[in-house]
């Protein structure tokens, strides 16, 4: 048990220093800029398509990162593991969750090279061959 508190213990204070992240899209996507709403509403897949009718592609981070952790908090104001149960739900449904990537760099490269893709890395990385549509806190 106390194995358990220590682990979660560490995973918490890993979430508090979370990095700010920068939203990026494929450069063939048109838009410029994304609201935190329209963030929210591809990745919960209720907004499939871009304005030009390209199909959009969410990446995630793993489960796991902080990344992911503070994405799940400013976006969606949820826990990771209760978005996970939401797409969940959706599998059912017959919906595939977002796909996921283990690090920044493969956001990135998967970003770059799929039309309509969009994801998150950390601030820090200095992207080149995406559009940064936003950066949070």
């Amino acid at each position: 048990m106390r194995a358990l508190l220590l682990i979660y213990g560490m995973l918490f204070a890993s979430v508090g220093q979370a990095e700010e992240l920068l939203i990026i899209a494929s450069p063939q996507v048109n838009e410029s800029t994304i609201t935190i709403e329209q963030l929210a509403e591809i990745f919960k897949l209720k907004k499939t398509y871009w304005t030009d009718n390209v199909r959009v592609v969410p990446v995630n981070r793993e489960a796991s990162s902080v990344e992911r952790e503070t994405f799940s908090k400013h976006i969606f104001n949820l826990p990771t593991q209760e978005l996970g149960e939401y797409w969940n739900r959706l599998r059912f449904q017959g919906k595939l969750p977002p796909l996921v990537q283990t690090s920044d760099q493969a956001v990135l490269s998967f970003v770059r090279s799929v039309p309509g893709a969009i994801g998150y890395i950390n601030a820090k990385q200095k992207p080149t061959g995406v559009k940064i549509l936003l950066q949070i806190p």
